[in-house]
């Protein structure tokens, strides 16, 4: 009878397939099996040996191991000498129907892994069939597919099991004998399975969809990742003619910059980049949050073709309230100094669309005219819209200027960042399309809130900082050293390090002598992109990060914008 050691438990009710999205490859139990047959046709050879390993997270859980006495076929002298099986050594052995029903029970709930998987699975369905039981179908993975996508040649001369046992250094050599074949193809999939780790697939449907188209080229261009410093900074992509690609940042350019070369990353446009790319440039900075900066700068600056984020900072849309008696809303893509001078802003907002829902939004929520009609010179005649409830404007004539300004107020106090008055407004508004069960249109408007609320909070965030002539902070590192950092006017002036058991005071003296000189900052000619300005406020909002001095207070009032976007954000979100 076959021996086996049942040691393992099962991690789930069935078999694993693809359905079963984002599985963890440490949560999932393998099956390694290794046949060893009498020839090479499932139909018309037999099982001579059956080998299998389960394995979980690196840790081996139970083996199988048995002879099987083959019925109607003999071993051939051949075959004998490549295996060490002989006829005389199964002929005591239990026959295919007593052993294949253990081994069924042994690889229950797992993925099945061979090498050469094709043969080996043909032979266990063509006894299944031969003994009419029901092929379990379990997920299949085959060690040679994974390592022509995982090690190109020439990393090894070719995909055969000994050679990627000795590539990987893995315990135990194969021998054609089924245990020990087993075993060694263990390690091979442990070491294909770091091999793709390091490259970003950590789950078992990474694994299974990696496809050679893309990955192959990437691997072949690795040696441009050699060389860069382990340390923060930006990396660029260039071309032949030195064009610049893409640009990045990370806090260790060497493993980012690698990633790209390994990753099973499938977006096209990265595959298109990396296959263009012929250089890489690192720009070594002092901490990750410069890195991060000039990485703004530089995309806003040289506008790369294969960055989406960043670009076109000037592209802005804002919410002005026009003069006269009667105002309305306008969006528009710049500003003037009367504008701004008058205070009546809302925005910017990330683009047009957003701009639109949000004065959609305000014009149903606050009484605000929608059109353009004068009300003097349309007395007494409403406009379309307002015909049909969309225009709350004055345009019969029966509003005077003041009880019109009167139902501004929730709008004239939101641009002042105290939007109260406007979300019980919306509140209401909300209540009333869910008690009309128009639901979809409350859904919009819910989305809507959330949009001017996330605008005005970073418009009122950005310009608390940018009011600030100087700040001085600091962030504790894991080494116990400080990152430092100069903000002036809500630009980055300068970076720089304290090392670990040094007193910071002359690394921040040293600094401020040398950091920009930045101007005050002017809305209608900035000189500090919002990104730069928002990455900054969120670097100095973090926990761990230290005030060392500030030219002027740096606070948030109670209720303002921020507070009231993070309460909205928590009471809307799906439960």
């Amino acid at each position: 009878m076959p021996s086996f050691d049942r040691t393992h438990t099962r991690t789930r009710g069935g078999q694993l397939s693809l359905s079963d999205l984002g599985t963890p490859l440490h949560t999932v139990d393998f099956v390694v099996v290794d046949l060893e047959t009498t020839g090479a046709h499932a139909t018309q050879n037999a099982i001579t040996e059956i080998g299998a390993v389960r394995v979980r997270g690196g840790e081996t859980l139970g083996e199988f191991q048995s002879l099987v006495r083959p019925v109607g076929s003999v071993i051939s002298p051949f075959v004998a000498q490549l295996t060490g099986i002989t006829n005389s050594m199964v002929a005591d052995a239990p026959r295919i129907e007593a052993v294949l029903p253990a081994f069924l029970e042994f690889m229950r709930g797992a993925v099945l892994v061979a090498h050469n998987a094709p043969f080996d699975v043909g032979f266990l369905r063509a006894a299944c069939a031969r003994l009419d039981y029901p092929w379990p179908a379990p997920q299949v993975l085959d060690t040679v597919a994974l390592a022509r996508k995982a090690l190109p040649r020439p990393e090894v001369r070719n995909h055969k099991l000994a050679t990627l046992a000795t590539h990987f250094g893995t315990d135990v050599q194969p021998d054609h004998r089924a245990l020990s074949d087993a075993r060694a193809t263990v390690g091979v999939l442990h070491g294909l399975f770091e091999i793709l780790g390091n490259a970003g697939a950590t789950t078992l449907e990474d694994v299974t969809t990696i496809r050679t188209r893309g990955w192959t080229q990437r691997r072949t261009k690795l040696h441009l990742a050699k060389g860069l410093p382990h340390a923060p900074g930006v990396y660029t992509f260039l071309d032949g003619s030195r064009r610049v690609l893409y640009i990045g940042s990370s806090g260790d350019l060497a493993s980012r910059v690698r990633s790209y070369f390994t990753e099973s990353e499938q977006r096209r446009r990265m595959t298109e980049m990396v296959t263009a790319a012929q250089e890489v440039s690192p720009l070594v900075c002092a901490t990750v949050l410069e890195a991060r900066i000039r990485e703004i700068r530089l995309i806003g600056e040289l506008q790369p073709p294969y960055n989406r984020r960043s670009k076109n900072p000037d592209r802005r849309h804002w919410l002005v309230e026009t003069g006269g008696d009667f105002p309305r809303l306008s969006a528009v893509r710049t500003l003037t100094r009367e504008r701004v001078e008058g205070g009546r802003i809302l925005g910017p907002f990330r683009s047009a669309v957003a701009a639109r829902h949000a004065k959609a939004l305000l014009e149903t929520v606050v009484p605000l005219k929608t059109c353009t009609q004068s009300p003097r010179a349309a007395r007494a005649t409403p406009c379309a819209a307002a015909q049909v409830g969309r225009c709350h404007g004055p345009c019969a004539g029966q509003t005077e200027p003041e009880e019109y300004a009167q139902g501004l107020d929730p709008l004239r106090r939101l641009y002042d960042g105290a939007p109260a008055t406007f979300l019980a407004a919306a509140r209401r508004r909300i209540g009333e399309l869910a008690s009309q069960e128009r639901y979809e249109a409350a859904g919009e408007t819910r989305d809507a809130v959330t949009t001017v609320l996330s605008a005005s909070a970073r418009a009122h965030s950005r310009a608390a900082l940018r009011a600030i002539a100087q700040l001085v902070a600091a962030e504790r590192r894991e080494d116990g050293g400080w990152d430092l950092a100069v903000v002036r006017w809500g630009r980055l002036a300068a970076a720089g390090t304290s090392p670990c058991g040094a007193d910071p005071r002359p690394a921040i003296d040293a600094l401020l002598q040398t950091a920009e000189f930045v101007a005050p900052h002017d809305p209608l000619a900035p000189v500090t992109s919002d990104e730069e300005t928002d990455t900054l406020h969120a670097w100095l909002s973090g926990g761990g990060v230290r005030l060392a001095a500030a030219s002027a207070p740096w606070s948030a009032p109670v209720g303002g914008a921020e507070a009231a976007r993070v309460r909205w954000a928590e009471r809307t979100r799906p439960v």
